[in-house]
């Protein structure tokens, strides 16, 4: 074993986020669900194409699975649902284009927080859910990217 690797093993076998980091996160972004529910089927509603509204779709199928993901995670760590509210006010984006704008960098940011969440779970299968979750918020931003384009 190579004497580095060896002096800074228990370093590398640590996470450099917190559990506490992470529940918190995933505990706000179940939090979003409803609000996220309502932005999905207003762009499917005034979306132009049948097409764009299947990506969408799928978009929105994606953020419902991330989000039973997240709750699995978050009960695994704590023993307790996430109850969220259903009384939520719903801000309609000013246009069809404005709100993919909105959608595309929301998605980005949520890979900002999704990888925080990553970093700070201690056990590598829920590591890896994440990193499933993240890499499907990378192709929605793709996928957003290409309804803006046909938007121009």
């Amino acid at each position: 074993m190579n004497q580095n690797f060896r002096r800074y093993r228990k370093d590398i076998l640590t996470t450099y986020k917190t559990l506490e980091q992470a529940l918190k996160l995933i505990y706000n972004a179940v939090q979003g669900e409803k609000e996220d529910e309502l932005f999905y089927s207003y762009l499917i509603s005034v979306a132009p194409t049948q097409a764009e509204k299947d990506i969408i779709t799928s978009i929105r199928d994606d953020e419902k699975k991330h989000n039973q993901m997240f709750r699995e995670i978050y009960k695994f760590f704590t023993g307790q649902d996430i109850s969220v509210s259903q009384d939520v006010n719903f801000e309609k984006p000013s246009s069809y284009k404005q709100g993919l704008k909105d959608a595309l960098f929301g998605e980005l940011s949520a890979v900002e927080r999704y990888r925080d969440i990553r970093a700070g779970l201690p056990i590598e299968y829920y590591r890896d859910m994440v990193f499933e979750i993240l890499t499907d918020e990378l192709k929605h931003a793709d996928k957003y990217n290409y309804l803006l384009n046909l938007n121009g």
